[in-house]
């Protein structure tokens, strides 16, 4: 009996021509239960929905449908066919999570043998990939018996390790699948397939049986598409089979040809293409456009046909460029914002469809934001991985806390997100939140909820101690203690995450298995659950890694489409679908098609001694998806030209496509009618713009502050903007988080261990000076913990430092009768707003037996100059003097200033050194005071603003409040422009 094999043509809709020819045939109007005798197996879940819909448009009404069961395709994640319906005797497949685990321990086995110790998660990573591989060789019937003798002696001596490593699927692989009495997915789905077959074969139907849509790549689906052509009722339909292309080209195909698997599909069943016959004798809607896409993919080695059109006159190629436009944006954001313009532009025409087809997971996205402007709720076939959903992103935020010991940052993102309630009320929580986020600020604690905790107590906050050691009971049984099996990490995990989204009123079930999202999360934890059970401990660190990587691949979906006329989907999602408008975007080079990607096991010689197909193969099913997607009555198509700054390469289908036009002189018909981009541009571009002014504000004076300190004065003078955030709005910078020990801790420190030892000896160091000032150094650091990272580099400077301070000290104090250490001073100055208060502290004020006084202030970092000094930039020290001369220090009453003297403390090449400010001190002292008094003055009345980087001390650097001040929207070069 000959095979049955018809087709449809790429620009005819599939579902709708399929519906229409089985009701023809079976006559449904005079055996109502005709359809519902046949059988039909289709690729995908939504091909099995659509065809349900045309059936329901062909027949106008109810009626009794055939049994529409979907298939599976090569492209799928897990095996739509459901065997048990067919009662077939098979072992089960081993699920997905359970053989990455067995494989990851395995691989960790054969590692550690091999002396190269590998952790869970690099296992695990490896396992992927190797069940990959497994799944690959299975679909193609594989012969991995052949891996013995698949590496030559004079091959590279890392093949041999590859040899080795794959070996493990032949030898150590099938007795562990023994074990679990179950088999591999891709064994699964061959055995299933067979089986089908074989009964097929065995008791043909008395009823028809048809397999419509599928490519045949797995070569099991093909042997069964084979058996269904054979039988007395059955009959295979191919989509979009290429009747018109020539022999030549036929014949000449490559694997990443459009009509390369309908060829090796005929091939594999025993067919020529002349017995393939048109579904119901239909004619293609759009022969002018088939012809087109036939000649922009024809074999490279035949594309000299092309002469002969240009010869023969390109009125059927132009024919086939009408509804057909080419959408090129500057980058990513623009196409998306494009692509959402369009298919907002074809819900304005009643019961018209549309959809975005891409491979593109990012562009979809955007898509879908872009979409939200105008409220339109779209339907993405691909979902959103779990780990983008709330649950997902709380339960990956438990998890990766955890495996970094609770530092601050991870430990605050987790309380700060939303499911963290702890049975309080969500007001009342946030707000202990902050607080902890507060009292956190500034270097790291110690490790862990207990370093935290005395963190806590240091700060002195008994209510926050308190709340966060309820905190800590629920997250302690996550800390970190060696090794753990999975299921006790994951015990904990879901316990922990449970206890910390508890609400103050839950009934029922967990607030975190709620929900669409929810339900994926807790069946992944149920699954991970039933995966991890008698396997041996793993190393804790892997846990957040693994977990993370499970939660990207758990896909959630709507259970409903949210749009009736408009759909995102990807290529696989789209097969035998058809709309009124076909958006195909994100055409470039590495996106549609995607990279071929080396194969990390096996050269092209060693996959073909095996059996395995060339990567090429997956360019040719991307190729027949495309050529099949672009046959519709109007398509649109898109790329960006740059992604990431970097220029783009058009898709090799779209390129073929142009070079085809403008060699036919047809190019300016490809391109879109409306610009798109420009559109899509002006919705986000305001109707005027206008540069923002720097601004400028201008408090009352009664709310201007009267009192700062001598080193507030420099911040007056550089950047007035700072002391109005401050001193007016009343905002302080906020510490960053998990700060390091730096440079400013270093200099307090430093200033506190010379003011202990200023103190325990005032008249003169003793002998053994640099001895006592280390132990004071050394005790100073113990007491304000300083981590031993810190110490390793802070005492040896600290130590040439000290050597050096000594000397001068000893140098020094013989000119010196007394020393004041830390002395406060302040001065007062009358002004227009009343009077204003000077204050601040001076390190070091020496008095001189002279009958003069010196002003000391030490310096870790570099010190100002001279110049800045002199003029008044630098003001702290002119000031302090002023403030001696007024008698603006107790303990030492008026004194003329003669020394101002920075001591910069630095423990470098150059341990240190003194740099005493030239000129005649007094005269400093005064003009300072005049010009602060001069400052004052200006600065009451409320026509002077506060303005921002009047005079900053780098150009390109950010000061405090720069973000508040919004310095880089009105200077044109971000902080350069900014000290106009």
């Amino acid at each position: 009996m000959s095979a049955k094999i018809f087709t449809i043509p790429a620009s005819a809709p599939f579902a709708d021509t399929l519906a229409r020819g089985l009701v023809q045939q079976l006559q449904p109007q005079s055996d109502p239960l005709a359809l519902a005798r046949a059988t039909i197996y289709l690729p995908t879940r939504r091909a099995a929905r659509t065809l349900t819909e045309a059936f329901a448009r062909v027949l106008g009404g109810a009626a009794l449908l055939p049994e529409i069961r979907p298939l599976g395709d090569v492209d799928e994640d897990e095996f739509l066919f459901d065997p048990s319906a067919d009662d077939f005797d098979l072992t089960p497949a081993i699920s997905p999570i359970r053989r990455q685990i067995l494989l990851a321990t395995l691989i960790a086995r054969w590692s550690g043998r091999r002396g190269r110790d590998l952790n869970f998660a690099q296992a695990a990573g490896l396992a992927r990939a190797l069940a990959s591989f497994l799944d690959d060789a299975q679909r193609q019937n594989a012969d991995l018996s052949k891996l013995e003798n698949l590496v030559p002696k004079n091959l590279a001596a890392h093949w041999a390790d590859v040899h080795a490593f794959l070996s493990l699927l032949a030898e150590l692989w099938p007795s562990l699948l023994a074990d679990e009495n179950r088999q591999d997915p891709a064994a699964y789905t061959n055995a299933s397939l067979r089986a089908l077959a074989r009964r097929f074969e065995k008791n043909p139907p008395p009823h028809p049986v048809i397999a419509a849509g599928s490519t045949g790549s797995i070569p099991a689906t093909a042997e069964l598409l084979g058996v269904i052509a054979g039988l007395p009722h059955g009959a295979v339909i191919l989509p979009g089979l290429d009747h018109a292309l020539d022999e030549t080209s036929w014949n000449d195909l490559d694997p990443g040809h459009p009509q390369f698997g309908m060829k090796q599909l005929l091939a594999r069943i025993g067919i020529v293409r002349e017995d393939v016959r048109d579904w119901n004798r239909v004619t293609p809607p759009n022969v002018a456009r088939e012809k087109l896409l036939r000649e922009t993919l024809r074999p490279a080695p035949t594309t000299d046909a092309w002469r002969a059109l240009s010869q023969s006159g390109a009125s059927e190629i132009a024919q086939g460029l009408k509804g057909l436009a080419l959408v090129e944006a500057a980058h990513p954001a623009e196409e998306a914002a494009s692509i959402a313009l369009i298919l907002r532009e074809a819900l304005e025409t009643p019961g018209q469809t549309a959809a975005l087809v891409t491979p593109d997971r990012n562009l979809a996205r955007r898509v879908t934001a872009e979409l939200g402007r105008w409220n339109i709720d779209i339907d993405d076939s691909a979902g959103r991985p779990l780990a983008h959903t709330p649950v997902g992103s709380f339960l990956c935020l438990i998890a990766e806390a955890a495996d970094e010991d609770f530092a601050v940052v991870s430990l605050l993102a987790l309380l700060k997100h939303p499911f963290s309630i702890l049975g309080e009320e969500p007001a009342q929580f946030r707000r202990r939140a902050r607080q902890l986020d507060l009292a956190l600020r500034g270097p790291a604690p110690d490790a862990g909820l207990d370093g935290i905790a005395k963190a806590l107590a240091h700060a002195s906050n008994s209510d926050l101690s308190a709340w966060f050691a309820r905190v800590a009971d629920v997250l302690r049984p996550l800390e970190k203690t060696g090794k753990n099996s999975i299921a006790d990490l994951l015990s904990a995990h879901i316990s922990a995450a449970e206890q910390l989204a508890a609400t103050n009123s839950e009934s029922g079930p967990s607030i975190l298995w709620r929900g669409e999202a929810g339900e994926a999360a807790r069946l992944l934890m149920l699954d991970l659950e039933d995966a991890a059970s008698d396997i041996p401990a793993i190393d804790h660190g892997s846990y957040a890694l693994f977990f993370r990587h499970l939660a990207e691949k758990k896909a959630v979906r709507p259970a409903f489409g949210k749009h009736p006329r408009v759909a995102i989907l990807g290529p696989l999602e789209a097969r035998l679908q058809s709309f009124d408008l076909v958006v195909l975007g994100g055409l470039n080079e590495g996106t549609w098609p995607a990279d071929v990607p080396a194969d990390p096991w096996l050269s092209r010689p060693m996959r073909g001694a095996l059996g395995l197909e060339q990567p090429e193969r997956a360019i040719g099913l991307a190729a027949h998806d495309f050529a099949t997607l672009a046959a519709a009555p109007r398509v649109i198509l898109s790329r960006a030209r740059k992604a990431e700054g970097t220029p783009t390469v058009s898709s090799r289908w779209l390129q073929r496509l142009i070079q085809l036009t403008r060699g036919l002189g047809l190019e300016k018909n490809l391109h879109a009618s409306q610009s798109y981009p420009e559109i899509a541009a002006a919705l986000s571009e305001p109707s005027t713009t206008a540069r923002m002014e720097r601004p400028a504000p201008r408090p009352p004076v009664s709310a201007r502050p009267r009192k700062l300190s001598v080193t507030e004065i420099e911040t007056w003078l550089r950047d007035p903007y700072a002391i109005y955030a401050r001193r007016v709005l009343g905002l302080e910078p906020l510490d960053p988080l998990d700060a390091e020990i730096g440079p400013l801790e270093r200099g307090t420190l430093i200033h506190r261990v010379l003011e202990k030892f200023l103190l325990a000896f005032p008249d003169e160091p003793p002998v053994d000076g640099e001895f006592q000032l280390i132990r004071i150094a050394d005790e100073v650091f113990a007491k304000e913990n300083v981590p031993a990272s810190a110490l390793a580099l802070w005492r040896p400077r600290f130590h040439r430092a000290a050597r050096w301070f000594i000397g001068v000290e000893h140098a020094r104090r013989v000119n010196i009768l007394r020393s004041h250490i830390e002395q406060r001073g302040e001065r007062t100055f009358k002004a227009p707003g009343g009077d204003f208060l000077l204050h601040g502290r001076a390190d070091r004020i020496d008095e001189l037996r002279s009958g003069g006084g010196a002003i000391v202030d030490y310096k870790s970092g570099k010190p100002p100059t001279n110049k800045q000094v002199k003029q008044i930039i630098a003001a702290q020290l002119p000031l302090e003097a002023a403030m001696l001369f007024d008698g603006g220090f107790a303990a030492t009453g008026k004194l003329s200033p003669e020394e101002l003297l920075y001591i910069h403390f630095s423990g470098g090449a150059k341990p240190g050194d003194v740099q005493e400010i030239d000129g005649d001190i007094a005269q400093l002292a005064a003009k300072a005071a005049q010009l602060l008094a001069a400052r004052i003055a200006q600065f009451d009345d409320e026509d002077q603003p506060y303005l921002p980087r009047v005079m900053p001390y780098r150009a390109d650097q950010a000061g405090d409040y720069d973000h508040l001040a919004r310095v880089r929207e009105w200077s044109l070069a971000g902080w350069g422009e900014a000290d106009e």
